[in-house]
């Protein structure tokens, strides 16, 4: 397979313009007081496709550790948008993927602005393939490599991103 082949990703993808994404975010702070150490920081997140589901901060900032927090949705959007992209280039290459399970972790500290950001964030897919062609490492670094380069999310921040075997 070429390196062509395999980020030739014309006919994978169909939208050619611009697309909007839409959630309604709400807060509410009910009966408590509004002080730092005390007003909820749990919240909903509510998709234009009908989901609906609560999110706080994360732990370290007061928030419900049952909860999804915004660096943890951040680190699942990027992983989310790297297997979507690997599947529709696999799927492409007549490869049969059967599982994807990636333990991915995001790395909070100063940027170079000394701003607390997610920097880093690591993806370690482990990938289960059936059927007569399974790919080589080379195959697999490049349809990584591809993905990495196709990846809305990946495209829209300024984050290290990297693929880990």
């Amino acid at each position: 397979m070429t390196s062509q082949a395999a980020c030739d990703l014309s006919d994978v993808f169909y939208l050619e313009g611009m697309s909007e994404h839409k959630m309604t975010l709400t807060w509410k702070r009910g009966d408590v007081p509004f002080e730092y150490q005390k007003y909820p920081r749990n919240h909903t997140w509510k998709f234009d496709g009908g989901h609906e589901m609560i999110a706080s901060s994360a732990p370290a900032y007061l928030g419900d550790p049952k909860q999804v927090d915004p660096e943890e949705a951040f680190v699942a959007s990027l992983s989310a948008c790297h297997m979507l992209t690997f599947l529709a280039i696999a799927a492409k290459q007549k490869f049969v993927l059967d599982e994807y399970v990636d333990d991915a972790v995001g790395h909070m500290e100063k940027n170079a602005e000394g701003r607390l950001a997610i920097t880093k964030v690591t993806l370690r897919p482990k990938l289960k393939w059936s059927g007569d062609k399974t790919p080589s490492a080379e195959e697999l670094a490049k349809m990584h490599h591809a993905a990495h380069d196709n990846c809305f999310i990946a495209n829209s921040v300024k984050t290290e991103v990297t693929v880990e075997k």
